[in-house]
């Protein structure tokens, strides 16, 4: 049979594709091979180049998926999840960057591509300014199954204390309804802010970092639909910690 001309480069790419050390790959246009090298393989979770508090991890592409959100579905509107943390929590989280961490690990482990930091203000942090400005005014507040928490991120500091949808459901990231189940027994939430979503210096468990008893920090009842209560709880108390999806991820392309 006649030859077949081999297999032109991409528009201004240059040199055609070859296969080298057994390695077949198409680029499309636009792309740059890198030949000679195999894949390496997907490192796991760990708190390490993937993670920063700044930046959170690198986005994956991966469509979101988890307890009721269907393997294979994809994200098709602009919306934010809000998903609470597998356990409570005293006021004793080893700072902010240690409760940003389980949001990150947690999300992870259920194929949650997007970057969740923790729905609490602290020394150098605002509880409002957590999700990307951009975000705040359009998009919806979900919770891990696409039911609607709130109309948006501002909504929740519009002077309501945070208000939700009446019947409003929280799951945590294994997909447990916090106010249903028992591994909740206090169904209140940490937030150390008021009810604008600005951090309060003298009510935030000393920057997260204690659980002694006279300590104390800014908490709300799940129980009356509110996620902004201003109630100065001890912080030996274990509660709700919730995570939020700080800016929208599109699914992979």
């Amino acid at each position: 049979s006649p030859r077949e001309p081999p297999v032109q480069g991409a528009p201004g790419g240059g040199s055609p594709v070859r296969a080298e050390s057994g390695l077949h790959a198409v680029t499309a246009p636009g792309t740059r091979l890198c030949q000679g090298r195999r894949p390496s393989s997907r490192r796991g979770l760990g708190f390490g180049p993937g993670w920063s508090r700044s930046t959170g991890p690198e986005t994956l592409g991966l469509a979101s998926r988890g307890p009721g959100l269907g393997s294979d579905r994809r994200r098709i509107s602009p919306q934010l999840h809000l998903v609470a943390l597998n356990s409570p929590l005293s006021g004793g989280m080893r700072g902010i960057r240690g409760a940003d961490f389980q949001c990150f690990q947690q999300a992870r482990a259920v194929g949650l591509a997007g970057t969740f930091r923790a729905f609490l203000s602290s020394r150098l942090q605002d509880l409002y300014s957590i999700v990307r400005r951009a975000d705040r005014g359009a998009l919806p507040v979900v919770n891990l199954k696409d039911e609607e928490l709130s109309p948006s991120w501002e909504a929740l500091f519009s002077g309501t204390q945070g208000q939700l949808r009446p019947g409003a459901r929280i799951f945590s990231f294994d997909g447990r309804d916090i106010l249903r189940h028992p591994a909740w027994p206090q169904k209140s939430v940490w937030h150390g802010s008021d009810p604008s979503g600005r951090r309060l210096t003298n009510s935030y468990c000393e920057t997260w970092r204690t659980e002694a008893p006279t300590a104390t920090g800014q908490a709300s009842s799940l129980l009356a639909g509110r996620l902004l209560e201003q109630t100065a709880a001890s912080c030996h108390h274990a509660y709700a910690v919730l995570c939020i999806e700080n800016s929208f991820v599109t699914s992979s392309k």
